[in-house]
């Protein structure tokens, strides 16, 4: 492509942008939201509060910039510590799933239902 098909390709793209932007510009849904977010930044310079204290505020559950793993989308909690420790051999495990190699080994040799009444403790 040359230099010249290029200029007026982008010159073409900045047109249609202006024009979008100009659609946007007359939203009145696109107004109401501005409004509504300038009059939230006056509210906490006002109050002094930052976003993530509002954040808080309105969602006490949820704890605001805490950079845990739901935090950042994953939608998972941090499974729970279990360790087992096999009666037989005095062996532990401890293992925050049910792909750990020894407890896997463990269930095919003596059953589930058995080791998990191995399980000793369970930690957060």
């Amino acid at each position: 492509m040359s230099i010249l098909n290029t200029y007026i390709q982008k010159e073409q793209q900045i047109k249609q942008l202006q024009e979008e932007l100009e659609k946007l510009k007359n939203d009145e849904r696109l107004k109401t939201e501005l409004d509504f977010k300038n009059h939230l930044e006056d509210l906490m310079r006002e109050f002094d509060k930052s976003a993530a204290e509002v954040i808080k505020l309105l969602n006490p559950t949820q704890e605001a910039g805490k950079g845990s793993s739901t935090a950042k989308g994953t939608g998972r909690a941090k499974r729970k510590l279990k360790i087992y420790k096999n009666p037989n051999t005095g062996e532990t495990v401890e293992t925050r799933g049910g792909n750990q190699k020894t407890l896997k080994a463990w269930k095919d040799k003596f059953g589930s239902e058995t080791v998990e009444g191995w399980l000793v403790k369970t930690e957060d």
